[in-house]
């Protein structure tokens, strides 16, 4: 589930997958998640750089990357292109899919390999 939301939803801008491979609100937050980040960053990638799965958790490493085309946080597109940067989301699945997801995600590194200052208003 994990790597078809990478691979499909996010590489290949298929977000009617996130309706077999998600639950509920969930699968609403994720479309709400995914869509204006694609808008502002078209060719973003995800890479997976570790998936553990325990129970009824899945734990991912990605490893991100795109360029900044459109508005992000406010901020109009620099063109500038951020690489490599760490994710970590911890996803809940019932029944056979994904029901929630935790992440932390390093956006100071993301903002400053765009030329983002994040202490300005």
């Amino acid at each position: 589930m994990v790597r078809r939301l990478a691979r499909e939803a996010v590489g290949r801008h298929n977000l009617e997958v996130l309706n077999e491979i998600a639950a509920g609100d969930f699968a609403q937050a994720a479309k709400r998640w995914v869509e204006p980040f694609q808008s502002a960053f078209p060719d973003f990638e995800m890479e997976i750089a570790d998936l553990i799965a325990e129970g009824d958790k899945v734990v991912a490493h990605f490893r991100c990357s795109g360029t900044h085309r459109g508005q992000w946080l406010g901020v109009p597109a620099t063109g500038r292109r951020f690489e490599r940067i760490n994710e970590i989301y911890i996803f809940e699945v019932r029944g056979g899919k994904l029901i929630s997801a935790l992440g932390v995600e390093d956006n100071l590194t993301r903002m400053r390999q765009l030329g983002i200052n994040p202490t300005e208003p």
